[in-house]
């Protein structure tokens, strides 16, 4: 059952995927179609998830569901990868490798893999003070108070 993202308790569970590139804007629209389509049926165990679903910089998915309600299990948490996964396949992008680091130069955003973003640390290209999006939050209240922050206040911070 869809609702509005900004209507979730706080300590709703996110996920977090990000692009390795930017959506266009169809792109962005036709997932948005898709993204709607999946929450209003998302469920488990047969009961409908309280759920929801942001999407930023034409880069980021964020999934939501209100775990007071009804908690997400394996089978609720695997049919939502293997929704993302079809948007990889649809879009040839990629949403599930955790070893690229998102981050803004400017009002550029970048993505990088970390090994790269490694680099950039040592070339002084990236500072402490560089915004990274942090995906590994996990709630709403840390995704809308830690999500994008400085390297050194987020996991980034053991590269400096």
């Amino acid at each position: 059952m869809y609702i509005p993202f900004e209507d979730l308790p706080g300590e709703s569970r996110v996920w977090i995927y990000q692009s390795n590139r930017k959506f266009s804007e169809e792109e962005f629209s036709e997932i948005e179609t898709d993204l709607k389509a999946f929450v209003e049926q998302w469920a488990a165990h047969g009961t409908s998830l309280e759920a929801s679903y942001l999407l930023k910089y034409n880069r980021f998915i964020i999934l939501a569901v209100n775990q007071d309600v009804q908690a997400a299990t394996g089978c609720s948490i695997d049919s939502s990868v293997e929704f993302i996964q079809s948007l990889e396949k649809k879009y040839n992008v990629d949403l599930l490798d955790k070893m690229n680091v998102t981050f803004k130069l400017g009002e550029h955003i970048a993505h990088k893999p970390l090994i790269d973003f490694k680099k950039m640390v040592k070339d002084k290209a990236v500072t402490g003070n560089t915004i990274v999006f942090n995906n590994l939050v996990t709630n709403i209240e840390e995704f809308n108070d830690a999500w994008e922050v400085p390297a050194a206040e987020s996991w980034h911070s053991r590269f400096f």
